[in-house]
């Protein structure tokens, strides 16, 4: 059969990668970071899932902490919607002040006003925070979705997790807008199928309700008479505590704000708005739901299964069981928005890790985005980590959500400690501090009444894992980040000694462009003493061989430059002057000199696009690419550092080109 001449197909890999995460984005088109951000409605889906998902455990852990003292439930119901509105207003505060700092807000506020310790603690927690976010998620959607399937099939629960936690990395590798977009009706239902069983649940009992408040009323008191007023304070604190779970999400939007539309301050306050009023009706409304139909804990259902189950199982219209049927959507939905909750992990832990790469405390390939403008190795990196934790717990609700709750409460005490302080410097200036330091004070007087009181309790009962997990962390960035600092004191030695060189103009005559003559064409990554140092060993290496030098850099679109088009300017502007500079030196040394650049995510394919057009152009051409060496060569040197010169070495090789790979040495 014949052929046609035209463009050969891609490899079965790159098709299958297209046909699952779909075509890659063009992040210099001028509208791409307009299309792909996040309007407050869809940040709310995408981020808010997380906080409102948390009414699915929060609120069943608190009520049954109550344990003999249900008619608790009432005050407690008050004092978690304060709590939800208290922590998202002092988040408020963080969105206004780091709308234009960039993503991970928890970081930067520990980094910017505690120091670089707190900042590495809160960010460690923070990333932890979301790998547990994931792993709590995906495992209560398993648990919601057991709820009403015979107890036998109860074993299947992990692999479905799993299976779940797959499906929603294949969704985030696509894009997050795209998988944001998918899930939304997921959420709409839920939203929708829990305010009518809160309004049926507080409504049900009509007159009686009055009666039953003033039951209550004599109750608490009872108690009080009993165990004093301050016992009755400790019960109610210490099941307001270990309900934390309720408050988590919170944290989420001032940590994704760099993906939200512009202007990012005012979608952050819109989303956060969503997100608190949604919250605290849920929580609170579920407490007083589960104290108004008096609903018990029944082995293998969460509470909340049961009180849908009291409150429409017996419906029936026409002969047909519509309860059972509206039983069944409820559950389905709040296992589906689970699934929708793990997404605040997709979105906030890679924004958090791409703004510790950016400070040397992970390594930096997590800055980088994929073709498809999402941060990969971050997604990967949190699912996989996820994946860990439900196979080590077994996908345990109740063990993943004490872990969850300490990192989540140590990152709003660090926030809020970092806040206040801020607000106190800002007093000496006579900008506006006391409102906001208030409302930043009683938000770490209470997230570290219950970090403390969370640690107290369930230490033992798997909190010490969370702790070791987190330390572990920290330790691990403190190992990068000195490995980093010292690779870039022996560079910067480098850059003192050879970026400083002057060239006599009057030395040389410049050669003129012959495409047929020898060229030499370097890969350069900057203006600095390690590309200055590949061109002399070339030169040294090949003396009288080449009469053109070429260029070539590649300006890397990471995360900290997609926020708009200024940012890609800025950056191809500083591409050029350093391209130029290197040319100038060539030039002074009496070879003619062009450069080649480009702006892309992937620089290695960039650069091979660029060196496959100019092997067209120049006809005996030799590609180099410098690549640092250690004395001691570890793991941990080429997992820490780009592989670049490698792969790009070998791709030109397979297309028929000259490479050679200069290696620059670094002494122990």
């Amino acid at each position: 059969m014949a052929h046609g001449t035209g463009t050969p197909p891609a490899p079965f890999p790159e098709r299958l990668k297209a046909f699952l995460l779909g075509a890659a984005k063009n992040p210099l088109d001028a509208t791409v970071f307009h299309t792909a951000s996040l309007i407050a409605v869809l940040a709310w889906v995408g981020m808010g899932a997380d906080g409102l998902s948390s009414s699915c455990y929060g609120p069943e852990d608190a009520y049954l902490a109550l344990g003999e003292h249900p008619y608790l439930a009432l005050p407690l119901a008050f004092f978690v919607a304060l709590a939800v509105f208290m922590i998202s207003a002092s988040y408020t505060q963080i969105i206004a002040l780091f709308a234009t700092g960039g993503a991970g807000g928890g970081y930067l506020v520990a980094t910017r006003f505690l120091g670089q310790g707190a900042g590495v603690v809160s960010g460690s927690a923070l990333v932890v925070d979301y790998v547990l976010t994931i792993a709590v998620s995906v495992a209560a959607s398993a648990d919601a979705f057991f709820s009403f399937l015979p107890p036998g099939v109860a074993t299947l629960k992990l692999y479905v997790a799993l299976a779940l936690l797959a499906l929603l990395l294949l969704l985030n590798l696509r894009g997050l807008k795209e998988s944001i977009t998918a899930l939304t009706p997921i959420f709409l239902v839920f939203v929708l199928a829990h305010l009518a069983a809160i309004v049926t649940g507080l409504t049900t009992h009509g007159a009686t309700t009055v009666r039953f408040l003033y039951h209550t009323s004599e109750q608490t008191n009872s108690l009080m008479g009993t165990v004093g007023l301050w016992g009755t304070i400790l019960i109610l604190m210490r099941a307001f505590s270990l309900g934390g779970g309720t408050y988590t999400g919170i944290e989420a939007v001032s940590n994704g704000l760099a993906i939200l539309r512009e202007p990012r301050a005012e979608t952050g306050k819109r989303t956060m708005t969503y997100m608190a009023f949604s919250l605290a009706f849920t929580a609170a409304g579920l407490l007083i739901c589960y104290l108004l139909n008096d609903i018990h804990h029944e082995p293998g259902r969460t509470l909340n299964a049961s009180l849908f189950e009291h409150l429409w199982g017996s419906v029936v219209i026409g002969g047909v069981p519509v309860g059972k049927a509206a039983v069944v959507i409820t559950l389905v939905s709040e296992a589906a928005l689970l699934v929708v909750a793990a997404q605040s992990g997709f979105i906030g832990g890679p924004q958090v890790l791409s703004s510790m790469a950016a400070d040397s405390w992970v390594p930096r390939r997590f800055a980088n985005l994929s073709d498809r403008l999402v941060n990969q190795d971050g997604i990967v990196l949190m699912a996989g980590a996820a994946a860990v934790v439900l196979v080590l717990t077994g996908a345990r609700v109740d063990l993943i959500v004490v872990m969850y709750s300490i990192n989540v409460f140590m990152t709003f005490t660090l926030s809020q400690l970092g806040m206040c302080r801020h607000w106190l410097e800002v007093r000496a200036t006579g900008q506006r501090w006391l409102k906001p330091l208030v409302i930043n004070g009683a938000g770490l007087v209470l997230t570290s009444w219950i970090l403390v009181f969370t640690i107290t309790v369930k230490l033992r009962e798997g909190g010490w894992a969370t702790i070791l997990m987190t330390g572990g962390f920290v330790a691990a960035c403190v190992l990068i980040k000195n490995h980093y600092r010292i690779v870039r004191r022996h560079l910067r030695g480098l850059d003192d000694l050879l970026t400083t060189l002057h060239f006599d103009h009057t030395k040389r005559k410049v050669t003129r462009k012959n495409t047929k003559a020898p060229t030499a064409v370097l890969m350069v990554n900057g203006f600095n003493g390690l590309g200055i140092h590949t061109l002399f060993s070339i030169l040294k290496l090949f003396p009288d061989r080449f009469k053109n030098v070429l260029f070539v850099e590649v300006g890397t679109i990471d995360s900290s430059r997609f926020k708009g088009l200024d940012a890609i300017h800025e950056l191809e502007t500083s591409v050029k002057r350093d391209l130029g500079r290197y040319v100038e030196m060539a030039k002074n040394l009496g070879f003619h000199s062009e450069f080649r650049y480009g702006l892309d995510v992937d620089r290695l394919q960039a650069l091979e696009d660029i060196c496959g057009t100019l092997a067209k152009e120049f006809k005996d051409t030799v590609f180099f690419v410098g690549k640092l060496v250690f004395e001691y060569e570890t793991w941990t040197s080429s997992f820490l550092h780009s592989q670049t010169s490698l792969q790009l070495q070998k791709r030109l090789l397979f297309n028929g080109h000259q490479v050679i790979v200069m290696p620059i040495r670094l002494r122990a």
